[in-house]
């Protein structure tokens, strides 16, 4: 039997909240865990029944922590560990600690609200909200840097293979390993690049969204240094956010992958380079806040988790 996955391989919503928790120390938080598992398949079944057409959905991702403060099954899956900072010449991947990560979305604003109170009233006597972003659709899927993101995202079944644990990790299979990164811009920087320089940091046009050829493409172009090979892909959810009159603004960079190994590489070209010294030019006008690996459970081990 197929497992029951949560719904990683879901196309782009409208409206997204994204929330990081943090177990507070000392104190008994499995029975709160074993509630929120329970309450995870209640959100995402009702929402299912109420507004089918809505596209709603909670998936829910687990730190290395947390796994083991837990007490979750052992041995872990194969690639959960704590991210390591990737150091660059200029510009660093940083890390930051995450118990449980929350990706509610939906075409109605309302339901992530509302999921995302219920999450909030469960969790808050023993653990603390690190993140809530707030993310939107902006015009056809670009992010506020004007350029369309996730172009090379996997597409049909592919989803699946690329974004779901397959058979070389049986015991997690239909699992995910989830990554996710706050971007800042400094949009007024961006805006002080013509359309032509903006092109070349992308390594795409920013009208029709067409990827440069290879003789013409920059070598420090994003689109030259994150994508690392048709065998290789993730899928990406990311959702611009911010506050515009303070330079503020954001994308919250989200990854769904079956090997955490993908994303690893991806950031060393964009950190380090390729060849090294050779970053991502985009990391210019873009810096990390955050950066934390989860691993997403099958509603099935959500079900199993909820009653231990």
């Amino acid at each position: 039997m197929n497992p029951n996955s949560q719904n990683v391989t879901d196309y782009t919503n409208d409206n997204t909240i994204f929330m990081a928790w943090n177990f507070k120390d000392n104190l008994e938080v499995r029975t709160t865990f074993n509630q929120v598992c329970r309450l995870l398949i209640n959100l995402n079944n009702s929402a299912n029944v109420r507004f089918p057409v809505s596209r709603a959905s909670c998936v829910m991702g687990i730190g290395h922590d947390a796994w083991l403060r837990l007490q979750l099954p052992t041995p872990l899956p194969k690639e959960l560990v704590n991210f390591v900072p990737v150091v660059g010449g200029k510009h660093t991947a940083v890390s930051s600690k995450g118990d449980l990560h929350f990706h509610i979305r939906a075409d109605n604003t309302s339901i992530c609200y509302d999921m995302a109170s219920a999450i909030s009233d469960t969790l808050a006597p023993v653990a603390v909200s690190t993140e809530e972003v707030h993310g939107f659709r902006y015009w056809d899927s670009r992010s506020i840097l004007g350029f369309v993101d996730g172009t090379e995202n996997p597409q049909g079944q592919d989803r699946e293979l690329f974004g779901m644990i397959g058979d070389d990790d049986p015991g997690y299979k239909g699992g995910s390993y989830l990554f996710v990164q706050k971007y800042i811009h400094d949009l007024t920087a961006w805006k002080g690049l013509s359309t032509e320089q903006q092109e070349k940091v992308i390594g795409r046009s920013k009208s029709n969204d067409i990827e440069m050829a290879d003789d013409v493409k920059p070598s420090n172009s994003h689109i030259a240094l994150a994508n690392v090979g048709d065998e290789l892909k993730i899928v990406r959810d990311n959702m611009p956010f911010g506050n515009m009159s303070t330079n503020e603004m954001g994308t919250y960079f989200i990854a769904y992958a079956s090997t955490f190994s993908t994303v690893q590489k991806m950031l060393d070209n964009m950190f380090i380079g390729n060849p090294e010294g050779n970053y991502d030019r985009i990391l210019d006008f873009s810096t990390p806040k955050t950066g934390s690996l989860y691993f997403v459970p099958t509603f099935d081990m959500i079900d199993e988790l909820s009653s231990d």
